[in-house]
């Protein structure tokens, strides 16, 4: 099998605020090739990288809104979040947790600091991820997968430097712990100082990788710093990660879902004709009731 090697390494963008909870940079869809359509099943890619929110009364997040046509998907880093949905979905997800919220068909939806850590103020740290969905699953039912860190599967490198674990698909025979609609790897590599950690996905797979903690060395020969995103070549399938300092790295490679997308706001759909449809639907209050 071939080397696949970095295509290109992305440095985060000048934040912005989603709501007055989240202070996220923007990696997908961004500048570069990082459209949707070169970086399908993955069209959305916001990193709250560390930021100390002071405490509030007021839990800060984002109010009630609409979603059509992929699934959300939230990984916890640093804090806590609340977050409830109109199919019944909701709960808190913690320092390691992982929420998968399947939107499909139309949900309205919440998320917000949790009680707790909103009072006391702290770290915050979060990856949220846009998961886009073929057009025959588009309009299936809502549904929600609450992960919590102690359920997801892990792979244990050798000589105790550290683990891989699985929140979706497969590494090294060890399956993950969500259920996708296409073929999804997902995976956080904890890496200690000088471990390293081998990867093989098929060429046409979309594959990055987002230092969350420390940097690496990826084919031992190219630097990837602190929050900073690598994307590789649609070319070979096997690449390698050492960790320079402690790591901790999100890994990411899907099947392109080779489809027209039409995308607005929230909504995330295969035709402009479609994409009317869901703002009507949505105004006719077809999404359910979710109280802001």
């Amino acid at each position: 099998m071939a080397t696949k090697n970095i295509e290109i390494v992305v440095s985060p963008r000048e934040p912005h605020f989603v709501g007055d909870g989240f202070r996220v940079h923007n990696f997908i869809p961004s500048a570069y090739r990082l459209d949707m359509q070169r970086m399908t099943p993955f069209i959305m890619l916001d990193y709250n990288s560390k930021f100390r929110f002071a405490p509030s009364t007021h839990p800060k997040g984002v109010g009630v809104h609409p979603h059509r046509g992929f699934e959300t998907v939230t990984i916890a880093y640093k804090g806590r979040v609340a977050h409830h949905d109109s199919s019944g979905g909701g709960g808190i997800i913690g320092e390691g947790d992982v929420q998968w919220m399947t939107a499909a068909s139309g949900v309205l939806h919440k998320e917000y600091h949790e009680e707790t850590f909103s009072k006391e103020g702290g770290i915050f740290q979060m990856v949220q991820l846009w998961v886009n969905l073929p057009a025959k699953d588009k309009m299936s039912p809502p549904k929600y997968q609450a992960i919590k860190n102690e359920s997801i599967p892990r792979f244990q490198l050798g000589n105790n430097t550290g683990e891989v674990e699985v929140i979706a698909g497969e590494y090294n025979g060890v399956a993950g712990a969500a259920s996708t609609f296409t073929p999804v790897h997902m995976l956080n590599a904890k890496l200690k100082t000088g471990a390293t950690a081998s990867f093989d996905f098929p060429a046409n797979y979309n594959t990055v990788l987002l230092v969350i903690e420390g940097s690496i060395t990826v084919n031992n020969n190219e630097k990837v710093p602190t929050d900073h995103l690598a994307l590789f070549e649609n070319e070979g399938e096997i690449f390698s990660i050492t960790a320079d300092e402690d790591a901790i790295v999100l890994v990411l490679s899907g099947e392109p879902i080779d489809e027209p997308i039409a995308a607005h706001g929230p909504f995330v759909m295969n035709t402009r004709e479609e994409l009317i449809e869901a703002f009507n639907d949505f105004n006719q209050g077809k999404f359910g009731y979710l109280e802001d």
